[in-house]
This record gives structure tokens, C-alpha cells and sequence, in this order.
């Protein structure tokens, strides 16, 4: 089926939908007394996208990312086993994960920066931040950031189980299960605890592209009106095949990988009055474990690639209004962390003159760094409801590792909470990172050539944008233009070569970004669409081979529909239509129209019984996400979930 044959039958469909959504239940919506329907928050994650959970696994943080029209989720098979974050264009290690306080991080790679052990139930939907919102609570990560807090339990006993087989032997469940005091029996707290187990296995879309994950977590809670604090730990076991997963070539490599990570967090955050203000600190540690083996039917290399890393992270942040006047508000935005890491491996070592068995490259292979931020803001009120809104700062970067950075920030924001546009803002934030341990202490010989010269990567991006309620539509659009100094890549010299090497290059970025969402009682409606164009600032030929910085969407429009279409049934439709920026490495069409489809019913007569049929790639498309690694195949699976 042509691409323009796939794009007719969307458009269609999310026509037919809406118009017969509208005609089918005219009465109740000319009814302005009929409340906002109320979605199931135990089973609901995000709004901003429609399917909750995969056909291909049980839901997982980045399930939510999938069709987020912000965040660009390029998986190697399915995104719920190894996937890439990219935000803006920027690479697999230029995307930040915040949890409450602290920074989730992964110093081996940005490949598993998405191995987060935690229910999607037990997380607030993730906050996309760029510009000077990431400069100013992100870390480490120059394009954007995801960031995650800590969702209220409550109070009662509620919780679900799900299960459901599908597509090539699958099999997939999850119980969570939550149970909280009321507040009024602590004296104004609240006691909570919440526990979720999952598990898959499959034999998977593609030949040796099997999978067998499970996941076991747990929180406690002691919460009141104005904080919360909360004790987590978590761990998953993900071993999972595909073909070609890391080696780019024509040739099939029948690749595993085998991750178990560990999370232990603890976060308290107390809010301050009706003006935003606020305190929060936390810390976690964060231990993953890592066995890649580049051919399932070989015998194992006497060097392996085998990794663990260790990561501990304790940090703070806040605002406080320093004064109010009349007229004007002066507040104070501050943050500071550590962030300490380790490796343990003999692929990714410090160099070992004469070893056969330490064979990195790297000059450390622990590394601590710290930053520190003062973010002043000054309101001035105008007549009406009318505010201008200035922002400026400075972040402090330091590591025993590398040399210190200094990066400042400022913005100027007109809010008009009363008018169409709700808000004009233009900003300008510089950035910085480090590079991980696979880039610097890789051996500079070998599939993977490190470069134990490279250093922190500077990124200055300018933006301007805007929010406006729109004959019922929540809408926004931004404009920007981000120049990143020493960025590192991976870049081939002869395409399709299978070796690659890190490299610091210098490349701007344009860019714009649009969304539009709305809500009715029959059906929810959210468009995103992203255009980027970039310039290889040094002109160097390598990067005609870059594999990460230049793979990316030039044109990117999502579609997400969630119909209540009466009875008990409803409809939840996500598209992504793409031109993606052509690339040597790419088998296939640059262009695709990527879409997944589930319908569920209500079991009349059973509160909180429903079942379910999705299916994943509903038009088969073999779009390469990641250049020279094969796309999952269609995916469908049914199943059954309980919610109390």
C-alpha cells in the first residue's frame, strides 16, 4: 500500500470518527452541564498520546513516547527493548531523564537512558522540556529532557491486572496493586504503599528477535496537602534478540543483548503557598547491568561485552518568592547535585599497556560531577490580568574529570491568561555535557572506536513561542535554532562499513515545532507536527555517514484519537507520518506512515472488567528507525484487564 493510500485511510478514519462521534452523540454534547469525562487514571498515563500500552510487551515509561509529538522514539525492534530518545533532532545522548530532584543517567551509553524499573502507574505523565526550561532543570543533556514526578497514591484500596496473549507466542501481564490510608486517620497524612510485577515473553516479529522481560517495583508514601515524600525501588530483567541490532551491515548478525537494572530513589517535595513556590530534594542509585553478545550462534569472545555501571545522584531544587509588591514579584529558581558513576568493564577500561583481557582505551573509569544553578525571575504586572515575565541565570558545571562550565540563560515571557494567546515568550540558555564511557573509553580499533580526547559538548539554542486557546483547541508553537559546539557522533569514513567512530563535530539546528489538542465527551483530538533542517557547521565529508546526528525527521506529523464511541467501546488510533533526512545507511523509503490501533469494551455488568485488541505497525511498514537495523513487523494482541 503507497504511502499516500496509508495517509487517505487515516485521514478517514479520524474524520469518520470525529463526525460520527459528534452526530451519534449531539444531544449530550449541546449538554454544557455534562461533566469532562473522567478517564480511568490507574489505566491512563498520558493524554498526549492514545494507546496506554504496547501490543508487543507490557507498558514501560517509553511506551509513552512512542507517538509524543515532541519526542522522536527510534527503537531497534520494539521501542520497549532498546530505544533511542531524540528530542529536536539531537542524539540518543543528548535526551535527560529528571525524576522528582534528581537526574536519572547512564554514563556507558544514551542507549539505556529509557531503562527506567518503575509502573507507568506510579509516575506522572512526562513534562518535555527544552530551551531554557531544560537549562534550567535538566542536566546533562543539550536538546531536551523528559522529566518525572512522583504520582499521588491514593487513598482506599485500587489497583488492575492485566493480561493478554498475541502475535508470535506472545504472552504479557502486569498487577498493580496500591493501598493508602485516608488522611484524616494520620493526623493529616496519608500512608501509602504500591507494588507492580510484569512480565513478557515472545518469539518476537522477526527471526531471532525474541524477548523475555520482567519488572518488580514498589513505593511507600507518606504524603499530606502540601508534600509528599517517597521511597522507591525497582528492578527489570530485559534479554531480547534482533538482527543487526548494533552492526550496520547487508550481512544478518543475530544479536542479543541482556540488561538488568536496579533503582533505588527517595524523593520529598513541600509546596509553598499559591504562587508555584516550592522545595524538593531526593536521591537514588541507579545500577545496570549490561551483556551484548554480536552473534547468538557463536562462541562467546574471550573479551566480552559485558558492563556495570553504578551511578548515585543527590540533589535539590526549589523557588521562593523573595518579595510581592503591588505590582511586581521577585522569585528565586535554585538547584544544586552531585552525580557520581562508575564502570566496570574490560571493554570500556582505562588503557592497560601489553593486556589481552583490558583492552579500553580510557584515561578514568569513574567520574564525579556537580552543578549548581540561581535562576532570578521578576513579574511585573499590566493592566487586566496582563504580566510580563523576566528570567535570567547561571548554571555551574563541574567535574574532577573534565574542565568546569559556566552557562547562562534568559527569558522574557508576556502572559495573558484572559486572552486568546495565553502566552509570547523568547529565550536564549546555553548548555553543556559529557561524553559517556563508550565514546571515551572505547578501544579507537574495533566496531566501536572510542576517542579518549573528547570532551564537554557546548550547546547555545535561541527560541521563541507562543500558547493560545483557539476556538477551543489548546495550541503552541515555537520556533528555534540550536548550535552545538564539539557534539558527539558516531560517523562512518567508508559506508557500509561496520565501523564507527566517536568524533566531536559542530552542527546547527532549525527547527519548528506545533501542536493542538482538544477534548469532547465523545472523543479527545491531539496533533503535533515538527520540521527540522540542519548544517553541518564544519563542513567535514564524515558527517555524509553520521549515524545518529543526522538521522532524523526533516517533516513529522502525529495524529492521536481516543473515541468513546458509547456501549462501552472506545477507540484509540496513534499516526506518525514522516520524510525522514535521506541517509547512506538506510535501506528503504526515508518515507513512512507508522500507525497503531486498539479497541476495547467495557463488560456491561462487570464494574471494571474490559477487554481489548490492538494492533502495533498496522499498515507493516518496514521503515528503518535506525539506519541498517530492521523495523519491527506488524504486531496484534488481545487481551483482558480488572481495575478496582
Amino acid at each position: 500500500m503507497s504511502i499516500a493510500s496509508r495517509l487517505l485511510i487515516v485521514s478517514k478514519t479520524l474524520i469518520a470518527v470525529g463526525v460520527g462521534g459528534l452526530a451519534g452523540r449531539a444531544e449530550e454534547l449541546a449538554d454544557t452541564s455534562q461533566p469532562v469525562v473522567e478517564l480511568e487514571p490507574l489505566t491512563v498515563y498520558s493524554a498526549a498520546v492514545a494507546l496506554q500500552q504496547p501490543s508487543s510487551t507490557f507498558a514501560m515509561p517509553v511506551t509513552l513516547l512512542r507517538y509524543e509529538s515532541r519526542v522522536d522514539v527510534q527503537a531497534r525492534g520494539f521501542a520497549e527493548a532498546q530505544a533511542d530518545i531524540s528530542i529536536r533532532g539531537g542524539t540518543f545522548e543528548n535526551t535527560g531523564i529528571t525524576l522528582g530532584a534528581t537526574p536519572i543517567y547512564d554514563p556507558q551509553t544514551g542507549h539505556y537512558y529509557a531503562e527506567l524499573p518503575i509502573a507507568p502507574a506510579m509516575i506522572t505523565a512526562p513534562d518535555v522540556r527544552t530551551g531554557t526550561a531544560q537549562a534550567s532543570q535538566g542536566w546533562n543533556a543539550n536538546a531536551g529532557g523528559l522529566a518525572y514526578g512522583w504520582q499521588r497514591i491514593r487513598a482506599g484500596s485500587h489497583g488492575f491486572a492485566t493480561g493478554g496473549v498475541g502475535d508470535n507466542s506472545l504472552d504479557a501481564g502486569e498487577l498493580y496493586v496500591s493501598q493508602a490510608a485516608p488522611v484524616e486517620a494520620l493526623g493529616g497524612r496519608s500512608l501509602g504503599v504500591d507494588l507492580s510485577v510484569a512480565a513478557s515473553q515472545g518469539e518476537g516479529s522477526r527471526t531471532n528477535g525474541d524477548h523475555d522481560f520482567a519488572r518488580y517495583a514498589g513505593r511507600v508514601q507518606l504524603a499530606d496537602e502540601r508534600s509528599q515524600t517517597d521511597v522507591f525501588a525497582g528492578y527489570q530483567s530485559k534479554f531480547f534478540g534482533w538482527p543487526n541490532l548494533y552492526i550496520p551491515l547487508t550481512a544478518t548478525f543475530n544479536e542479543t543483548e541482556n540488561l538488568k537494572t536496579r533503582l533505588y530513589a527517595l524523593n520529598h517535595r513541600v509546596s509553598f503557598g499559591a504562587d508555584g513556590d516550592f522545595f524538593q530534594v531526593g536521591a537514588n542509585h541507579r545500577r545496570n547491568s549490561d551483556y551484548y553478545d554480536p552473534e547468538r550462534t557463536a562462541p562467546d569472545s574471550p573479551v566480552p561485552f559485558e558492563h556495570e555501571t553504578k551511578v548515585t545522584t543527590t540533589a535539590f531544587d526549589g523557588r521562593s518568592t523573595i518579595f510581592t509588591g503591588e505590582e511586581n514579584t521577585l522569585a528565586l529558581g535554585y538547584r544544586a547535585g552531585v552525580v557520581a558513576d562508575s564502570i566496570d568493564s574490560q571493554r570500556l577500561s582505562v588503557a592497560t599497556p601489553g593486556s589481552t583481557t583490558q583492552i579500553g582505551s580510557g584515561r578514568f573509569d569513574d567520574r564525579t560531577q556537580a552543578f549548581v544553578g540561581l535562576y532570578p525571575e521578576y513579574t511585573t504586572e499590566l493592566p487586566g490580568d496582563d504580566a510580563l515575565r523576566f528570567t535570567t541565570g547561571l548554571t555551574y558545571d563541574i567535574s574532577n574529570r573534565d574542565k568546569e562550565a559556566l552557562s547562562p540563560l534568559a527569558e522574557a515571557a508576556w502572559l495573558r491568561p484572559d486572552s486568546t494567546v495565553r502566552k509570547v515568550s523568547a529565550g536564549y540558555a546555553r548548555s553543556t555535557q559529557l561524553p559517556s564511557y563508550t565514546a571515551l573509553n572505547s578501544s579507537p580499533v574495533g566496531i566501536f572506536g572510542g576517542d579518549s580526547d573528547l570532551g564537554r559538548t557546548t550547546t547555545d539554542n535561541f527560541e521563541v513561542g507562543a500558547e493560545a486557546l483557539l476556538a477551543g483547541w489548546m495550541t503552541s508553537a515555537s520556533v528555534f535554532y540550536r548550535m552545538d559546539d564539539d557534539l558527539v557522533d558516531w560517523v562512518f569514513t567508508a559506508p557500509p562499513s561496520p565501523l564507527r567512530q566517536a568524533t566531536a563535530v559542530d552542527i546547527d539546528t532549525a527547527g519548528v515545532e506545533l501542536g493542538a489538542r482538544r477534548s469532547w465527551n465523545a472523543f479527545d483530538l491531539v496533533f503535533g507536527y515538527t520540521y527540522l533542517v540542519k548544517d553541518e557547521a564544519d563542513g567535514s565529508p564524515e558527517l555524509d555517514a553520521s549515524f545518529y546526528a543526522l538521522n532524523y525527521a526533516r517533516h513529522r506529523l502525529t495524529a492521536a484519537l481516543v473515541a468513546r464511541l458509547g456501549a462501552g467501546f472506545e477507540l484509540r488510533f496513534d499516526n506518525e507520518a514522516r520524510v525522514q533526512e535521506d541517509n547512506p545507511l538506510r535501506v528503504g523509503s526515508d518515507e513512512a506512515i507508522i500507525s497503531a490501533i486498539g479497541l476495547s469494551w467495557s463488560v456491561a455488568g462487570v464494574k471494571g472488567l474490559s477487554v481489548y485488541g490492538q494492533v502495533d505497525n498496522l499498515w507493516d511498514e518496514e521503515f528503518q528507525e535506525v539506519p541498517r537495523v530492521p523495523s519491527a513487523r506488524r504486531e496484534w494482541s488481545v487481551g483482558a484487564t480488572y481495575v478496582w
